[in-house]
Order: structure tokens, then C-alpha cells, then sequence
């Protein structure tokens, strides 16, 4: 089955049914309770045919899409439209009556939050009568085109050139197995499908790229790493790769099922920890490949694509070393 690059869809499963668990640790007082993965395999991830799904490595960052705006490929940035604070209350105390087997009922005019004229909803979500309603949190999923100045989006806006119709992209070397690439690559190659922004200024920086002075953030095509000997489809088996193997040391896996769908764990569903000391990605060397590029671009001075066009050629342990001369 070939992969494609990266997905629209919005909702995953988990791989395994899950169960709600009391969790009375002082540390996690703002929230007294665990989402655990059980042993038995979900009933969604058996009708997509899990076991010859592609597994992928699940990359920690902010979901990001690639479709037309302005007459070109544009970066959009993920941004749900939430209910208004009236609507807000009164779905929380439907969720937490005694009797919420009637569903509830939303008005998709006058319940939601206003958002930009230029906001679309995600793909995949649920429709009546054409118009998007919103998921089991109460959010309807969307995106939101990144302009070249925003300041609300600048680390979107810093991995992609609109002059030149370029993303900033990290991914497999593809000669030398083994090492990391990052290079330029069209936005229209990635049109219509999902990446991941991973960097300095994002969920923490789980990956240690760059730093405060010298932000460093690059675009991860969903998809992209795959795992080749990943574990067979059990509860102890993912539990033992994912906490004792080197290629494990990672947030959860993603398996990409022929028919579309996308199947999830992640490392909270086994109890494990997250973020972790030395994650699988920066454990690898990296290059930096801007010689693929057709003519000479004259990217604008101290952008992240100047920076990486003058280390063409240079390679370096780790991710986390790539802006040390910055």
C-alpha cells in the first residue's frame, strides 16, 4: 500500500478501547483522572483493517494544512470555532446531567464564536443540511490561512515563502538512510494534506529545537516516518517497544489504513510519559539540502530559509545542534 503524504483527517480513534481512571496524585489535581488504553483492539481500528495499516511515527507539534488561498498554496493554521460562553455552559451541564441520552441540540447560527471571514472548516467533520456541526467537545475543527506578517501565526509564517511558493520541511534523507533532511520543497506538492509545525516555540519544544534568541521551526508532512520493524498489534508488545526500544522513543504511533482512515496511540494510553529526555528524532544525524533548487533564490535576510540556504551541504548530529551558529 503506498502512503499518502499526510491526511485531512481530522478525528483519530484510538488503537485500543479506552476507560476512564480515577488518577488521585497531587500533581494532576486540575485533572483527577487518566484516559488508559484497555488490551482489546478497537472496533473502528478492526473495520480498517489495523493489521495491514501503515504504521507512522506520531510527531508532537501543531496541525497544520495546504490548500489554495489567494490564487496559490497557502500554510493554514489549525483554529476550532468554539461555542460562545452562553452555549459553553449550557453544553457542560448537559455533559455532567444524569440524562444526556437525547443528545444536544445546537443552533449553528447563533452558538458559536465569530471567527475570520477566511476560516474554513476541517474536511471530515459532520454536516446537516451543508452546514459543519461541531464534535463531541463542542468545537467545530478549522483552519485559517497564515498571512506572510501575521504575529498571531509568525512561526507558521516563518516555514513557508509565498514568493517563491515554498515550505521548510524536515524529513528521511532520501539517499542515505539514516539521517534527517531538511530542505525546500513546493507548497503545491503537499496541497490538500496535513504536516505538523515542530520547533522552538511549540507545545514546549519536545525536540529542543533551536532557542529563544535563535527560534528554529520546521513543517513535518504526516505520514512521512514510518516505523519498518514496528511492534506487533498487542497491548504488552506496544508497551515494551515504545518504553525499552530505542526507535520507541517516541509520542505514539499512527497508522495510516488502506481505506483512509487513521488509527492512533499515544504514549498516554499506556501509561507512559511524555515528553521524554532523548526522543527517537533528534537521536539522528541531519542535512541540511538546499541544492535541489532549480536557480538561485534571493530569499529575504535573516529568514530561516536565508539560514539554511547558506548551510547547503553542512550536516550535524542532531536536530538540536542546527542553530547553534545562528
Amino acid at each position: 500500500m503506498s502512503l499518502p503524504l499526510g491526511s485531512v483527517q481530522q478525528k483519530m480513534p484510538c488503537l485500543f478501547v479506552t476507560e476512564v481512571r480515577e488518577e488521585p496524585s497531587a500533581k494532576r489535581e486540575h485533572q483527577p483522572f487518566k484516559v488508559l488504553a484497555t488490551e482489546t483492539i478497537n472496533q473502528k481500528a478492526l473495520d480498517a483493517d489495523i493489521y495491514n495499516a501503515v504504521p507512522t511515527e506520531k510527531v508532537d507539534g501543531t496541525c497544520c494544512y495546504i490548500t489554495t488561498y489567494k490564487g496559490q498554496p497557502y500554510l493554514w493554521a489549525r483554529m476550532d470555532r468554539k461555542p460562545n460562553k452562553q452555549t459553553e455552559k449550557r453544553f457542560k451541564r448537559f455533559l455532567y446531567s444524569a440524562d444526556n441520552s437525547r443528545g444536544f441540540t445546537w443552533n449553528v447560527e447563533e452558538d458559536f464564536r465569530t471567527v475570520p471571514e477566511s476560516w474554513i472548516p476541517a474536511k471530515e467533520i459532520e454536516r446537516c443540511n451543508g452546514k459543519p456541526l461541531p464534535d463531541e467537545n463542542g468545537h467545530i475543527p478549522g483552519w485559517v490561512p497564515v498571512e506572510k506578517n501575521s504575529r498571531q501565526y509568525c512561526w507558521h509564517a516563518s516555514v513557508v515563502d509565498y514568493e517563491f511558493e515554498l515550505a521548510l520541511i524536515l524529513k528521511h534523507h532520501t539517499e542515505e538512510p539514516g539521517f534527517l533532511e531538511i530542505c525546500p520543497v513546493p507548497l503545491s506538492t503537499f496541497s490538500e494534506h496535513t504536516l505538523e509545525l515542530i520547533g522552538t516555540n511549540i507545545n514546549a519544544n519536545p525536540y529542543g529545537l533551536g532557542s529563544k534568541k535563535h527560534p528554529v521551526h520546521l513543517l513535518v508532512p504526516h505520514g512521512i516516518f514510518q516505523i519498518k520493524n514496528a511492534p506487533a498489534l498487542n497491548h504488552n508488545d506496544i508497551l515494551t517497544w515504545l518504553d525499552g526500544c530505542k526507535e520507541g522513543k517516541i509520542e505514539g504511533i499512527v497508522w495510516h489504513c488502506a481505506d483512509g482512515n487513521l488509527i492512533k496511540l499515544h504514549r498516554h494510553h499506556l501509561g507512559l510519559s511524555w515528553p521524554i529526555a532523548d526522543p527517537h528524532l533528534i537521536s539522528q544525524p541531519v542535512v541540511v539540502n538546499f541544492s535541489g533548487i532549480k536557480y538561485d533564490y534571493n530569499f529575504e535576510p535573516n529568514t530561516l530559509f536565508d539560514y539554511f540556504s547558506k548551510l547547503d551541504g553542512q550536516r550535524f548530529n542532531s536536530l538540536r545542534n542546527i542553530a547553534s551558529d545562528l
